[in-house]
Formats: C-alpha cells, sequence, structure tokens
C-alpha cells in the first residue's frame, strides 16, 4: 500500500490523497459502506461498484463465526467468496468481541469470549485477529485492540489504553515477520477515550512504530459531540502526517466534514443504511424522513440534485408508500439512495480540497444539516 497526498487545503488540515493497493486504486477522502458479514444490509453488492465506491469494510469477528475460517479459506478469500475485488478493510473484531459477548475475559495474551450466536467460547490473542484476516484476505488489516466504552473511569480507560500499546507492538512485530506489507497493510489503532493525555500518549507510542497507517478508535460511541470533536482535532495532528488517517465508526456528515478539517482521510459506518431502513433519507437539502404524512402526496424526487437510480426514477409518496406498506423494496431503495448521498457527499468534499474552496464547501454542509443529521 502507497499513500500519495495530492493537495492539502490551506484554511484547514484537510488534504486530499491517493492510496494505491494491488486491487485498485482509492481516492482520499472517503467513506466505506459496511458489509459487517461481508454483504450490504437490503442492497446487491453490485450497486456499490455501481455507484463508485472504491473500498468497502467487513468485520473479522463476525466472519470468523459465520461462515467460518474454512469456507473462506476453500473459497480463496472474502474477495472471491463475495465476488467483489476492489480493496476491503477489516475491522479486527476487538469492538465486537467487547460489546457483544456474555463472556469477555481480558489478559495479557489476548481476550476469551463466547460467541453471541451461539455461546461456544473463543480466544483471540494480537496474532490470531492478524492470521485470520491473513485466511480474509483483508487488504488492510486492523491491530487488536480494547476499546473503553462510555462513560468508562479514568483508570480503566488507562489500563485499556495502554493494552491496546502493547498489543499492537505485538501485532507489529508478528506482521513484520510474516506478512508482505505491499500485499496487506496494517493499521494501528488510538485509544484513550475522552482523557487528553491519554490521547496524546497512544498516538505518540503508536506513532514510532511503522504503520501503514493510523485509526483513531473508540469515538462516537455514545460521548458528546463536543468531546467527540476535542479529541480529534488534539489527535489526528499527533499521527504521522505521511500516513492515512483512518476514523473509525462515524458516518455524521457533519462530524465527517469536521474530521476531515483536521486532518482525517478514511471513514465508516453503518449509520447511512441503518437509518434508511428507518425511513430516513440524507439529501442535499438536509434530512427526509420519508414515512411521514407529509410527503403522501408529493410526487417530487427525494433529492433534485441527486442522479441516483432512485431519485430519477421515484417520487417521495411511492417511496413513502413503499415504506408504509412494509415492502422490501422501500429498504433496498432507501438504502442505495443513503449510500449514493455519501458518496457524492465525500467526492463534493475532495473536490473541494483540490479546487481550493473547502472553507465555503464545509460551510454549505453545515447549514445543510444545521438541524442535525442523526
Amino acid at each position: 500500500m502507497y499513500f500519495t497526498i495530492e493537495k492539502k487545503d490551506t484554511s484547514s488540515n484537510a488534504r486530499a490523497g491517493i492510496l494505491e493497493f494491488p486491487r485498485g486504486i482509492v481516492h482520499t477522502p472517503f467513506f466505506m459502506p459496511v458489509a459487517t458479514r461481508g454483504a450490504i444490509r437490503a442492497l446487491p453488492l453490485g450497486d456499490i461498484e455501481k455507484l463508485g465506491f472504491e473500498m468497502m469494510l467487513s468485520n473479522t469477528y463476525h466472519l470468523y463465526l459465520k461462515p467460518g475460517l474454512a469456507v473462506l479459506k476453500e473459497a480463496g478469500g472474502l474477495h472471491r467468496f463475495m465476488n467483489f475485488h476492489k480493496p476491503i478493510l477489516t475491522d479486527s473484531g476487538g469492538f465486537q468481541v467487547f460489546s457483544l459477548s456474555d463472556l469477555c475475559n481480558i489478559s495479557e495474551r489476548g481476550v476469551e469470549f463466547r460467541s453471541h450466536l451461539d455461546g461456544s467460547k473463543h480466544f483471540f490473542s494480537p496474532e490470531d485477529v492478524l492470521d485470520i484476516q491473513r485466511i480474509i484476505g483483508s487488504d488492510v488489516m486492523m491491530v487488536l485492540d480494547e476499546c473503553s466504552a462510555y462513560p468508562v473511569s479514568e483508570d480503566d480507560s488507562r489500563a485499556a489504553m495502554q493494552r491496546t500499546i502493547r498489543w499492537a507492538e505485538k501485532s507489529f512485530q508478528y506482521y513484520s515477520d510474516n506478512f508482505d506489507r505491499n500485499i496487506q497493510a496494517l493499521f494501528a489503532i488510538v485509544q484513550g477515550s475522552v482523557f487528553p493525555e491519554q490521547r496524546r500518549e497512544c498516538a505518540e507510542s503508536l506513532s514510532a512504530i511503522d504503520f501503514s497507517g493510523f485509526a483513531i478508535g473508540g469515538l462516537s460511541v455514545g460521548e458528546p459531540k463536543e468531546l467527540y470533536r476535542d479529541i480529534t482535532s488534539l489527535t489526528a495532528p499527533l499521527l504521522p502526517e505521511h500516513k492515512p488517517r483512518y476514523m473509525m465508526g462515524v458516518g455524521s456528515p457533519l462530524e465527517i466534514v469536521y474530521a476531515i478539517s483536521e486532518g482525517v482521510d478514511m471513514f465508516d459506518c453503518v449509520m447511512p443504511t441503518r437509518i434508511a431502513r428507518n425511513g430516513t433519507l440524507y439529501t442535499s437539502q438536509g434530512r427526509v424522513t420519508i414515512k411521514a404524512a407529509y410527503y403522501e402526496k408529493d410526487f417530487s424526487p427525494v433529492d433534485p440534485e441527486c442522479d441516483c437510480y432512485v431519485c430519477t426514477t421515484y417520487t417521495k409518496a411511492y417511496l413513502r408508500h413503499l415504506f408504509k406498506v412494509g415492502e422490501i423494496a422501500a429498504l433496498i431503495y432507501n438504502t442505495h439512495h443513503n449510500l449514493a448521498f455519501m458518496k457524492r457527499f465525500m467526492d463534493d468534499i475532495r473536490a473541494s480540497i483540490c479546487e481550493g474552496t473547502f472553507r465555503e464547501t464545509r460551510t454549505k454542509w453545515e447549514r445543510v444539516f444545521a438541524g442535525g443529521d442523526e
């Protein structure tokens, strides 16, 4: 993997760049649709390629449990299994281990947990999750980390942050000895909850190691928006400028554009697809709650500025009808549109950085979603 910065914004820390993988080029900043179990919920994978997404995310924990490593190995990896041949990033599964499992015993060796599917016991070490991601065939692998819930005590957060550093060191050594970094990249994850000094310690410790890239984890887990922004503005500049920076689990347009202004390059989140399934659509004019009675006889497109299949084919009234009567098509069309919006939104931001108009573009989107975007 190679990362090149093409353009820097003069009014902020925003930058536009290129990530080069053996499976293709990805233009930054960008958003990754989330195919947690190897699929985008309520949307064919072919739509992802038609919409122009250059990379997507899947999850190590879920793929490890189902379909399992034997199936993935025989299939030749996740790309062949899904028939998706562009780059894929896989989360290490640490967040799911800590959030989904009834049993979770943490030690220096790793974490023992029970499957949320059948209660069976499993164990992940820092080395194990890399071996799993080798079988998956991830283009970007994430280290095993310990993500603290919010709220969390300062002492508990510090213990998790320091363990995250030690696990990252183990992961990098194992990666250096056993992997080809030209084929599979490895990103570290900065933890430390909402405590500035912990974030600084973690970012500085990890930055001293030659990881392929760096992620900011443990945000967008319930903390106030102001704290999210404070930690983002503190952490991003501490990470190596010549490496890609990845904000994990953030899909709010407002928070994405804020993080980009602080120098973040990569994003993922289930929020755009989740709210689509609940009847909420992103548009160039703000949020639309398509199930509202207000749209019963509105025969205009969801977004007059959107050229996606849904906006050029169907009206708000029809989409409301599908949602109200429980048609599966409603989930498909809503999801298609929201991901089309996210692609256009990110393309708009990237273009503005390249053209020197990022400040104006940021102001535009802040005005559009002034009433909230979650």
